[in-house]
Protein backbone atom coordinates (compact mmCIF):
# COMPACT_ATOMS: atom_id res chain seq x y z
CA UNK A 1 0.00 0.00 0.00
CA UNK A 2 1.48 3.01 -0.98
CA UNK A 3 0.42 6.81 -0.33
CA UNK A 4 1.87 10.17 -2.22
CA UNK A 5 1.94 13.52 -0.21
CA UNK A 6 1.92 15.66 -3.20
CA UNK A 7 1.30 19.07 -0.74
CA UNK A 8 5.11 17.66 0.30
CA UNK A 9 6.61 16.78 -2.78
CA UNK A 10 5.37 20.66 -3.95
CA UNK A 11 7.28 22.88 -1.16
CA UNK A 12 10.85 20.94 -1.69
CA UNK A 13 12.93 23.04 -3.05
CA UNK A 14 14.80 22.84 -6.06
CA UNK A 15 17.78 21.60 -4.49
CA UNK A 16 15.46 19.10 -2.46
CA UNK A 17 13.97 17.50 -5.61
CA UNK A 18 17.49 17.24 -7.36
CA UNK A 19 19.11 15.67 -3.95
CA UNK A 20 15.94 12.87 -3.90
CA UNK A 21 16.27 12.48 -7.60
CA UNK A 22 20.68 11.85 -7.40
CA UNK A 23 19.18 9.29 -4.51
CA UNK A 24 17.95 7.06 -7.28
CA UNK A 25 19.18 8.47 -10.42
CA UNK A 26 22.58 10.12 -11.83
CA UNK A 27 20.46 13.19 -13.64
CA UNK A 28 22.03 15.58 -15.94
CA UNK A 29 25.09 17.11 -16.35
CA UNK A 30 23.14 20.51 -15.28
CA UNK A 31 21.53 18.95 -12.51
CA UNK A 32 25.60 17.40 -11.07
CA UNK A 33 26.52 20.86 -11.95
CA UNK A 34 23.81 22.34 -9.60
CA UNK A 35 24.33 20.06 -6.89
CA UNK A 36 27.55 20.44 -6.63
CA UNK A 37 27.19 24.21 -6.24
CA UNK A 38 28.68 25.55 -9.51
CA UNK A 39 27.45 28.60 -11.25
CA UNK A 40 24.92 27.69 -13.95
CA UNK A 41 24.51 29.88 -17.27
CA UNK A 42 21.08 31.49 -17.98
CA UNK A 43 20.28 28.72 -20.31
CA UNK A 44 21.20 26.07 -17.76
CA UNK A 45 19.04 27.42 -15.06
CA UNK A 46 15.87 27.75 -18.16
CA UNK A 47 16.93 23.64 -18.69
CA UNK A 48 16.99 23.35 -14.82
CA UNK A 49 13.93 24.90 -13.79
CA UNK A 50 11.87 22.65 -16.28
CA UNK A 51 14.01 19.53 -15.41
CA UNK A 52 13.25 20.34 -11.56
CA UNK A 53 9.37 20.34 -12.79
CA UNK A 54 9.93 16.96 -14.50
CA UNK A 55 11.36 15.78 -11.14
CA UNK A 56 8.98 16.67 -8.96
CA UNK A 57 6.45 15.17 -10.98
CA UNK A 58 7.94 11.81 -11.27
CA UNK A 59 8.89 11.33 -7.72
CA UNK A 60 5.43 12.40 -6.86
CA UNK A 61 3.89 9.44 -8.78
CA UNK A 62 2.75 6.23 -7.76
CA UNK A 63 2.96 4.94 -11.44
CA UNK A 64 6.56 6.14 -12.24
CA UNK A 65 7.47 4.45 -8.80
CA UNK A 66 6.14 1.32 -9.81
CA UNK A 67 8.05 1.41 -12.72
CA UNK A 68 11.64 2.10 -11.75
CA UNK A 69 10.74 -0.92 -8.88
CA UNK A 70 9.67 -3.13 -11.60
CA UNK A 71 11.72 -3.01 -14.32
CA UNK A 72 15.05 -3.97 -12.77
CA UNK A 73 13.33 -6.74 -10.93
CA UNK A 74 11.64 -8.07 -14.20
CA UNK A 75 15.31 -7.88 -16.14
CA UNK A 76 16.88 -9.69 -13.39
CA UNK A 77 13.84 -12.48 -13.48
CA UNK A 78 13.71 -12.82 -17.26
CA UNK A 79 17.48 -13.01 -17.33
CA UNK A 80 17.59 -15.79 -14.62
CA UNK A 81 14.42 -17.80 -16.82
CA UNK A 82 16.29 -16.86 -19.78
CA UNK A 83 13.67 -15.33 -21.64
CA UNK A 84 11.88 -12.51 -22.70
CA UNK A 85 9.02 -10.79 -22.47
CA UNK A 86 6.44 -8.98 -20.05
CA UNK A 87 7.40 -10.24 -16.55
CA UNK A 88 4.93 -9.19 -14.31
CA UNK A 89 1.56 -10.26 -16.34
CA UNK A 90 -1.52 -9.16 -14.08
CA UNK A 91 1.10 -9.07 -10.87
CA UNK A 92 0.92 -5.59 -10.07
CA UNK A 93 -2.37 -3.67 -9.52
CA UNK A 94 -3.21 -0.42 -8.95
CA UNK A 95 -6.40 0.50 -6.97
CA UNK A 96 -7.40 4.08 -5.27
CA UNK A 97 -7.99 3.26 -1.88
CA UNK A 98 -10.72 6.25 -1.37
CA UNK A 99 -11.17 5.97 2.47
CA UNK A 100 -9.91 4.56 5.47
CA UNK A 101 -11.89 1.16 5.45
CA UNK A 102 -10.66 0.51 2.00
CA UNK A 103 -7.20 1.19 3.15
CA UNK A 104 -7.77 -1.19 6.23
CA UNK A 105 -9.16 -3.88 3.41
CA UNK A 106 -6.28 -3.48 1.48
CA UNK A 107 -3.75 -3.50 4.45
CA UNK A 108 -4.94 -6.99 5.27
CA UNK A 109 -5.20 -8.30 2.14
CA UNK A 110 -1.17 -7.67 1.18
CA UNK A 111 -0.60 -8.78 4.74
CA UNK A 112 -2.50 -12.37 4.81
CA UNK A 113 -0.89 -12.89 1.13
CA UNK A 114 1.83 -15.52 2.90
CA UNK A 115 -0.90 -17.31 4.68
CA UNK A 116 -2.87 -17.76 1.93
CA UNK A 117 0.37 -18.81 -0.26
CA UNK A 118 1.21 -21.27 2.77
CA UNK A 119 4.16 -19.64 3.42
CA UNK A 120 3.24 -19.01 7.12
CA UNK A 121 0.43 -20.18 9.11
CA UNK A 122 -0.26 -17.09 11.25
CA UNK A 123 0.56 -13.27 11.12
CA UNK A 124 2.59 -13.52 13.61
CA UNK A 125 5.33 -16.01 10.97
CA UNK A 126 4.19 -13.95 7.67
CA UNK A 127 7.98 -12.62 7.00
CA UNK A 128 8.68 -9.44 5.67
CA UNK A 129 5.08 -7.79 6.58
CA UNK A 130 3.58 -4.72 8.08
CA UNK A 131 1.44 -7.12 10.81
CA UNK A 132 4.27 -9.06 12.11
CA UNK A 133 6.24 -5.87 12.61
CA UNK A 134 2.85 -4.50 14.15
CA UNK A 135 2.04 -7.42 16.66
CA UNK A 136 5.99 -7.48 17.61
CA UNK A 137 5.68 -4.18 19.26
CA UNK A 138 2.00 -4.56 20.27
CA UNK A 139 3.70 -7.69 22.56
CA UNK A 140 5.94 -5.29 23.59
CA UNK A 141 3.71 -2.42 24.25
CA UNK A 142 4.88 -0.39 21.62
CA UNK A 143 3.82 1.21 18.61
CA UNK A 144 5.58 0.54 15.44
CA UNK A 145 7.40 3.69 14.34
CA UNK A 146 9.31 2.72 11.04
CA UNK A 147 8.40 1.27 7.39
CA UNK A 148 10.26 -2.11 6.43
CA UNK A 149 12.98 -0.70 4.36
CA UNK A 150 13.86 -2.07 0.79
CA UNK A 151 17.17 -3.77 0.58
CA UNK A 152 18.74 -6.40 -1.19
CA UNK A 153 17.57 -9.62 -2.39
CA UNK A 154 16.34 -11.57 1.09
CA UNK A 155 14.05 -13.50 -0.33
Amino acid sequence: VLSIDIYQANRWSDVEVISHWHQLFKGTDITQKFAQGETLEDYEQLQLSHTVALYRSRLSDISWFMRCLNEPIARQANQEDNCTGRFWEGRFKSQALLDEAAVLACMAYVDLNPIRAKMASTPEQSDHTSIQLRIQAALKGEQPNSLLPFIGNER
